[in-house]
């Protein structure tokens, strides 16, 4: 699985920032076509003081929500910022989900998103549930280059690498 297959918007800078919330749980085919509206919605009414913020937000991989600012015109303000995490917040009530655990890790297995506590990590990789190749959900990153490039990575060439290695000295 790569992002190409994500159908991620075209005409968007590389530098649109990017804003990446896992759900704890998988979205069901209705939920992703409620909340694709709402984002939708959200992003066609997006501005930043008065100006139109060229957003796009959506569902990926049944988990995920992506919300994406091309800033080339118009800069994403706090208060633009704030707006968007209010339809986030919404979406978590809306759907009894949490969008916000950062220590709830994404994998990609069997070309499925499976969830994976932080605190399990070293457990799943010596039990061979994931390894160094399988891909993690960095969701991390920050704009839309890296959102192309550097989301979806293996293990072993992610942040996580680093920490693991400083386990197992």
């Amino acid at each position: 699985m790569n992002t190409k297959e994500l159908n991620f918007p075209s005409g968007f800078s590389p530098a649109s920032r990017v804003w990446i919330y896992q759900s704890n749980r998988p979205f069901n085919e209705q939920e992703i076509k409620e909340i694709d509206e709402q984002l939708l919605q959200f992003t066609e009414q997006w501005n930043a003081h008065g100006a139109p913020v060229k957003g796009w937000g959506k569902v990926v991989m049944g988990h995920v929500v992506i919300l994406m600012a091309d800033e080339t015109d118009t800069t994403v303000s706090g208060c633009s910022t704030d707006s968007s995490v209010r339809v986030i917040k919404s979406i978590e009530k809306q759907y009894n989900v949490n969008m916000f655990d950062r220590l709830l890790l994404g994998f990609v297995v069997k070309d499925k998103v499976q969830l994976l506590p932080m605190a399990q990590l070293a457990y799943a990789l010596e039990k061979g549930f994931i390894d160094e190749n399988t891909l993690y959900l960095n969701n991390t990153v920050l704009n839309k280059a890296d959102l192309d490039t550097k989301w979806l990575v293996p293990l072993k060439d992610s942040w996580l690498a680093a920490k693991l290695a400083r386990k197992a000295v």
